[in-house]
């Protein structure tokens, strides 16, 4: 890409380059100013930072929101809840309460800043990217050394330029513009690169617009999403009392990108992802008909004032089906004031909607589970498998405008067939700000003597062994394309409390998949091998979706290729991942199968590729990891490797 000018994602790197060349592929470090932490990953990062002895976070801010583990059906959340803010009143962290919203848009609301870099143990964290900042979702050990003064590592991404021109037409709203990018690309379509939307088509979209697309190039696989800071991100802030730190950020002249697209908004239309992936896009106009029994407004995909008012307006004076379930998740205690303020949760409620409290809920499984194979209508990013918390779930994503139509028909309806006029809202220029759930970190001298409030549930890390040079391991599963890290670690009120306790979790290590994996890898004495298809471990950054197969004995898995977060999380806990050099080989191993690798060690650090052998038959392998991964590799795990030999 010769050109004049550096593109919006490029100043950003190159503004926090700590390390390695911007070259597409090659090994890059990033300084990092912020992070993000959430309940059902943050217990994780709060165990490291103690195992890495960290006395205080080194960014310019980090915080840690409890938004998922919401329910309280026995102690468990609770203790954790109470573990999180010891912990940042420990290390330096402000803390966002329970009920005061959803990591993502509460951080933009009060924390993003223009031309920052966000690290967070989340994979929507690159929502923030709708703000001008380069906002990456990794694993929590990632974000741990983040916080530790680390940079953070990644591979240098191509940048994906998309040139957005036009209007959106009536009923057409930013949720289907990243549904186009995913029929389009499907959910592999941005792995290894950053999306850069760029055209005059952005002068109709708000920050919170932006912030739906943003967060859904998680589910196309992209390092993350980036915007320019411009008018809309001025009034945004403004908006927020924050117009102080607005940094204007533009591409500049003659920029180019290393991919190009183009979307016409004008030519757009409702659209839907069916059951069970995001990447099933088609119209609604041909799912029209089939029928719902459950609607959910809210989740950091659709977080904004906007994307409830625009419901509230659809329903007023009229009363949802009486078989949907008509559930109004809040993103955030600030969004809901406003809700209040300007007479939309009237609304909301004369329609029958149940309100429920500011957080994640139904989109990570913490309640609002829909009936068996009944079709459920969600503004959330993902449907996963299982993921709504029922096991034979129908769950479809969409916008506010259609889920808003099917609250009202019964049946899957494309907004332009309703009879009524699109409405056109009138946001206020001022939100009401709320700051009093938010907790500052303490004093550096109070923090000293803070102990770590530990329930009986918190269990440390478990401490792994470095990889040895020769393995003999049993193939226990084999699995297709596209398995996401709901489907290796589940979500769900039922597992999410035990996320800080490895022993008790790592029992649904696969459950969705094959019932009796843990079963099966707790009685094999000695390692054990995974099979995978394309792009395995898509989806959440959860990094227990490594450390709990870790734990049960898993070392190595072998695929065709890699989600790029959970690629970064198995090289963190000492786990091989390993790339089929023929992919045709993925047909040679089946479940059951005993591989062997010798010379192991050797083959990884002079950077050979990798010869399994398999009875008579040998396999060629190959890996991705940089010289600094293979460490890790070999030590056992990242923080093996930074305790050293001698710990």
């Amino acid at each position: 890409m010769a050109n004049s000018g550096r593109n919006v994602a490029q100043q950003l790197i190159a503004s926090h380059l700590a390390g390695g060349e911007m070259r597409p592929g090659a090994e890059i470090a990033l300084a990092v100013d912020q992070t993000l932490t959430q309940d059902a990953t943050g217990t994780l990062v709060m165990l490291e930072l103690e195992a890495l002895g960290l006395d205080r976070v080194r960014t310019e801010i980090s915080v840690q929101y409890v938004d998922h583990n919401l329910l309280q059906a026995d102690s468990k959340n609770q203790d954790d809840h109470l573990f999180l803010r010891s912990a940042c009143r420990r290390f330096g962290l402000w803390y966002s309460k329970p009920g005061n919203g959803v990591s993502h848009p509460v951080h933009m609301q009060r924390f993003g800043i223009p031309g920052k870099v966000l690290a967070g143990s989340d994979s929507h964290t690159c929502a923030a990217g709708s703000l001008g900042m380069l906002a990456i979702g990794t694993g929590g050990l990632d974000v741990a050394m983040a916080m530790a003064g680390e940079p953070l590592y990644l591979r240098m991404p191509e940048i994906w330029g998309i040139e957005l021109t036009g209007a959106l037409p009536a009923w057409v709203s930013a949720k289907d513009v990243v549904l186009e990018m995913l029929r389009r690309h499907g959910v592999k379509g941005g792995v290894n690169r950053i999306i850069e939307y760029h055209g005059d088509g952005l002068t109709g979209l708000t920050v919170m617009d932006r912030h739906v697309i943003a967060n859904m190039g998680a589910e196309l696989g992209a390092t993350t999403t980036v915007f320019p800071s411009d008018e809309a991100v001025l009034e945004f802030l403004r908006a927020q009392g924050r117009e102080q730190d607005y940094t204007e950020l533009r591409a500049e002249p003659g920029a180019g990108y290393d991919v190009t697209g183009s979307i016409d908004l004008s030519q757009l239309e409702p659209l839907i992802a069916a059951p069970s992936s995001p990447g099933n896009v088609v119209p609604v106009r041909e799912a029209a008909g089939e029928p719902v029994f459950q609607v959910v407004i809210g989740s950091s995909a659709n977080p904004g004032l906007r994307d409830f008012a625009i419901v509230a307006e659809i329903v007023k004076g009229r009363q949802a089906h009486d078989q949907v379930s008509f559930d109004v998740n809040p993103a955030s205690r600030q969004t809901l004031a406003d809700l209040a303020g300007n007479g939309w949760l009237s609304d909301l409620i004369a329609a029958g909607a149940r309100i429920h409290q500011s957080g994640c809920l139904g989109c990570i499984g913490m309640g609002q589970a829909p009936a068996s194979g009944r079709n459920s209508l969600r503004t959330v990013p993902r449907n996963f498998p299982g993921r709504s918390g029922a096991e034979e779930d129908s769950v479809w994503l969409c916008s506010p405008e259609t889920a808003a139509a099917a609250a009202l028909t019964g049946v899957i309806t494309d907004p332009r067939d309703l009879d009524a006029d699109y409405p056109r809202l009138e946001l206020p220029r001022q939100t009401q700000v709320n700051t009093a759930m938010l907790v500052a970190p303490v004093p550096a001298d109070d923090a000293r003597g803070q102990e770590l409030v530990k329930g009986p549930n918190i269990a440390s890390l478990p401490e792994f062994d470095p990889l040895p040079d020769h393995l003999e391991a049993t193939a226990e599963l084999k699995v297709a394309d596209n398995i996401s890290t709901d489907e290796i670690l589940p979500a769900g009120a039922q597992v999410l409390p035990l996320r800080s306790n490895i022993p008790a979790i790592s029992r649904f290590a696969f459950r969705q998949l094959d019932s009796d994996y843990a079963d099966r890898a707790a009685a094999t004495e000695g390692p054990h091998l995974v099979v995978a298809g394309e792009n395995y471990g898509q989806g959440s950054s959860r990094e227990h979706a490594v450390i709990a197969p870790r734990y049960l004995g898993l070392r190595i898995v072998i695929a065709k290729s890699f989600a790029r977060i959970h690629f970064q999380n198995l090289a963190n806990f000492g786990i091989l991942p390993l790339r089929f050099e023929d992919p045709a080989d993925y047909d040679n191993i089946s479940q059951g199968d005993v591989v062997t690798f010798d010379g192991l060690r050797a083959q990884l650090s002079g950077g050979t590729p990798v010869t399994a052998s398999l009875g008579q038959r040998e396999v060629r392998l190959a890996h991705d990891l940089s010289e600094r991964q293979v460490a890790m590799v070999l030590a056992g795990g990242r923080i093996p490797l930074s305790a050293g030999p001698d710990s």
